[in-house]
């Protein structure tokens, strides 16, 4: 008897490592590049304590992240602006160029609207403050894997002012329908496809068949080129 029941404890304690060795092959996995070391411990310390993500590697400068993080098997990186030597900004742009599938959201205490479309212009998919709650910061984290690019409300707010205002509109932007003018404005405020869908009461294939004729009309090929396109002009 009692070899049976060791027999299944150890049946036991086998499924429990392998499930927890399947959840951190499936877990997210973030990379966190800021030169400050609380807040590197900080954002550490909340990526491994919530389910389905996992840290791959934290860098205190970008020289040292894009050295690493093309080999890290990170999907997601965290990225500060103003860091030593190299600037956020021109590591994001370096990171893409070497890895076109990373996704990088920019997690600053700048407001300013330059450096939020430069930091969309090299490639970032998303923008959020450093005040960001931790609850909000791992969902924008889902949010953009999952093909989102999530902003702080304050930064959303810039984003509609911004291209709301006079004189901001480039000729190829002219060409879009007021339906098209809505899908992308919904896109630079960081919705998801399903989220356009609902909000405006149409299809997940009416809104990729939209997307299509923004591309075209902007003579872009990505969501976030389309974005900084109608953001800039």
């Amino acid at each position: 008897m009692k070899t049976h029941l060791h027999v299944i404890e150890g049946g036991k304690k086998r499924a429990e490592r392998a499930s927890r060795m399947l959840q951190q092959v499936e877990a997210l996995r973030v990379s966190i590049v800021d030169d400050d070391p609380e807040i590197r411990e900080q954002l550490s310390n909340l990526i491994s304590n919530s389910s389905g993500l996992t840290l791959a590697s934290q860098h205190s400068d970008a020289q040292n992240a894009i050295d690493v993080i093309p080999n890290s098997g990170a999907e997601v990186v965290l990225m500060d602006i103003n860091l030593p030597g190299m600037s956020g900004i021109d590591g994001a742009r370096a990171l893409k160029q070497k890895a076109p599938a990373l996704q990088i959201v920019m997690l600053t205490v700048y407001e300013d609207s330059e450096l939020i479309f430069e930091s969309l212009k090299a490639g970032a998919s998303g923008y959020l403050l450093k005040r960001t709650s931790g609850p909000k910061l791992i969902e924008a984290l889902r949010e953009v894997h999952a093909g989102g690019s999530p902003m702080s409300s304050q930064i959303a707010r810039k984003v509609v002012q911004y291209f709301n205002e006079s004189g901001r509109r480039s000729p190829e932007l002219e060409q879009l329908t007021q339906r098209e003018r809505t899908v992308l404005d919904s896109l630079a405020r960081g919705q998801l496809y399903k989220q356009i869908a609902d909000e405006l009461a149409m299809s997940l294939d009416t809104v990729r068949s939209h997307l299509q004729h923004i591309y075209q009309k902007l003579h872009v090929h990505t969501r976030t080129d389309a974005v900084v396109k109608y953001l800039r002009k």
